[in-house]
């Protein structure tokens, strides 16, 4: 068995090409993307966060109004960009999100991505100390929030307070036990994978890795999870760890899927440049559901994983993002174990 989940931008234009032309539609169609997910039997919800763009940006408003009309499947995030947090606040937020969806939150977060702007974290009032980097900034705002995320108190209590306190040092609320072990780092390298274990968060690997060795896409990331369980297994941690990848599968069952996607069939992975260094881009499976069914058994990153997310394109509505999950639960997924 594999969980299966979408992973959305929500991208929004006024184009007249789209089903998503504002930042009302992007919101209220990708609660209704969750709510048909779950009907159809996926199992998860989650949601890229990017600032000062026509994307989704807020994660936690929507992630609380998905939780409150879905019952069973997972909402999370993939992933949230730590440079802008402030942890204690997020920490705040996270618990409240988790406590109305019944402790369905997986939470993804990283250390950023390239930005629409420059130092856009600082607008948001964080800078780096001196001597450190905006990546130094994100893991120290990391390592705060899952200190809180442990639910011990730290804050010293008024001896005054306007309403009674328990005893002791006051925690953040509203605390949410459990979450703190949700927690998902999006890994770029194999690097941040084995950093990510012994912090003790689940491994989130996208469709593109930041470092490059000539093997192909799937079996460098495979090479990554491996890195990650034995790091973890070093650490001692006492609970198993999650791994999930994200992948673009179009399985090709209409005549519109084909006009869709049907040149995809020949794509291959991608070598490029990203943050002054070479970067691997995955390929995008799309096909006919029998020959989706062959190249994923080949995936090796895939297979490792136990949670696989794909990458929907929003902007073509609910209806057909529905149908892109339907199709691939209904004639991929049985075929490869999955199911």
């Amino acid at each position: 068995m594999k969980k299966i989940g979408f992973l959305s931008f929500g991208h929004w234009t006024p184009s007249p090409h789209s089903q998503v032309r504002s930042a009302s539609d992007a919101l209220l169609q990708s609660i209704e993307l969750a709510v048909a997910a779950e009907e159809v039997g996926a199992d998860g919800a989650y949601f890229r966060v990017h600032h000062f763009a026509r994307q989704l940006a807020s994660p936690f408003p929507l992630l609380a109004a998905i939780g409150a009309r879905t019952s069973r499947i997972e909402v999370g995030t993939g992933v949230i960009d730590m440079r802008y947090e402030n942890p204690l606040y997020m920490a705040e937020d996270a618990g409240a999100a988790d406590l109305i969806a019944g402790g369905r939150l997986q939470l993804g977060i990283s250390r950023g991505s390239p930005e629409q702007v420059i130092k856009g974290y600082e607008y948001f009032g964080h800078r780096p100390e001196e001597g450190s980097t905006d990546a130094d900034m994100a893991r120290k705002h990391t390592a705060r929030l899952l200190d809180v995320l442990t639910g011990e108190g730290f804050a010293e209590p008024n001896p005054r307070p306007m309403f009674p306190n328990p005893p002791g040092l006051l925690r953040i609320e509203p605390h949410s036990p459990g979450l703190r072990e949700r927690i998902w780092w999006g890994a770029g390298t194999r690097a941040t994978a084995e950093w990510a274990a012994q912090q003790g968060m689940n491994l989130m690997s996208s469709t593109l890795l930041t470092e490059d060795t000539g093997v192909p896409f799937h079996q460098l990331q495979a090479e990554q999870i491996e890195v990650f369980r034995k790091a973890w297994q070093a650490a001692g941690h006492a609970h198993e760890p999650r791994v999930s990848v994200s992948r673009s599968i179009f399985p090709l069952v209409t005549d519109f899927d084909r006009r869709l996607f049907g040149r995809e069939a020949a794509s291959t992975d991608q070598v490029g440049h990203l943050d002054n260094g070479l970067a691997r881009f995955g390929k995008t499976y799309a096909g006919e559901p029998d020959k989706l069914v062959e190249e994923l058994a080949r995936d090796e990153a895939v297979a490792a994983a136990d949670t696989l997310l794909l990458t929907v394109p929003n902007q073509l509505g609910v209806d057909y993002n529905a149908h892109i999950l339907d199709s691939l639960l209904r004639y991929v997924a049985p075929e490869l174990g999955w199911r």
